[in-house]
């Protein structure tokens, strides 16, 4: 007698199978398993990991508060208001078919948190010129619950960007989200890489999974294949993992998590980064190690629809051998 493979009888089953097959079954179940096992609490599950955006009565009180203080409808306009952020970087031995190579970077774009936004993002991009674009992760507005409102918002927002799109996830982000997103035509990048060609030359792309709540990253799954001397982009939702990224040689590092702050003092001084990075890392360009890397502030608004001395951004990335 033949066994049977085994038939998924449910669409949780359905799910788990489909991601078992593309991400691995360990990556899927550790995944999934955090996942249910966080969903709608306020700590995560070592019981140290505080989110603030899982206390349901959160955005009414800062909000409250912003709103007696006479910033609250400044800090809503602010957050409606993108910049296009412009950034180089200076790579002595990039391959000469990719000089002036220009990366579209999006994150923390939040997408249900607010339509305004979402239009304002797809506006701010529509007449940007770039060879790709890459996502850096956090396209849902709470750390749980339903997809839905997020699907349809980033099925809009595929739709207004042009040519190939690399996407990690987020903290925010539900692992259940990646077969609808590719789906969509977005290239998740779940500790892979992908390899960008112009002729003979190549550009080494490589996405890690979420490394700050869900500490599913792998750098060395995502870049063992890369071969040495390759020039290597790293696409991480957070900053916190510098050092290790730094160490396993990849030579740019795109990320966002930060919000640069969100809502800050003046001067763009930012409360809190909810980053394990020094401080200096919380938004911009920096280096370290040898590695360049960018966190940007975002295009959306977390936990609170406003942005205080902080105002959101689409960045445009290229890539030049020319000096820094």
């Amino acid at each position: 007698m033949t066994a049977r493979a085994h038939t998924p009888d449910n669409h949780d089953d359905l799910l788990e199978y489909r991601l078992s097959l593309r991400l691995g079954p360990v990556h899927a179940r550790q995944r999934l398993g955090i996942e249910r096992e966080a969903e709608a609490r306020v700590f995560g599950p070592d019981r140290h990991s505080f989110h603030l955006e899982n206390i349901t009565s959160a955005p009414r009180f800062i909000s409250a508060c912003l709103k007696l203080a006479g910033l609250f409808r400044r800090g809503q306009h602010n957050s409606r208001r993108l910049d296009t952020a412009h950034n180089q970087f200076h790579i002595p031995d990039l391959p000469q078919a990719f000089e002036g190579y220009r990366i579209l970077h999006l994150t923390d774009l939040h997408v249900d948190m607010d339509e305004a936004n979402l239009q304002a993002v797809i506006r701010q991009i529509e007449p940007l010129e770039y060879d790709v674009c890459v996502l850096t992760g956090d396209y849902r507005r709470l750390t749980w619950g339903p997809i839905d409102g997020a699907m349809d918002g980033m099925a809009r927002l595929r739709d207004a960007i042009r040519g190939k799109a690399y996407a990690v996830l987020g903290n925010h982000d539900s692992v259940r989200m990646v077969p609808g997103l590719e789906d969509m035509d977005y290239h998740l990048l779940m500790n892979e890489h992908a390899v960008l060609q112009r002729g003979e030359d190549k550009l080494y792309l490589a996405g890690v999974d979420d490394a700050h709540f869900y500490k599913v990253h792998n750098l060395h799954r995502a870049g063992d294949e890369i071969p040495p001397g390759g020039i290597s982009v790293l696409l991480s939702h957070t900053p916190e993992i510098w050092r290790e990224a730094a160490h396993a040689g990849y030579d740019i590092f795109l990320c966002g998590h930060t919000h640069g702050g969100q809502i800050c003092l003046p001067g763009g001084i930012p409360v809190t980064l909810d980053s394990d990075c020094p401080r200096e890392l919380g938004r911009g360009y920096w280096r370290r190690n040898g590695m360049q890397g960018y966190t940007s502030p975002g295009a959306g608004t977390s936990v609170v629809n406003v942005r205080l001395n902080c105002p959101p951004e689409v960045t445009i990335h290229t890539l030049t051998r020319g000096p820094g």
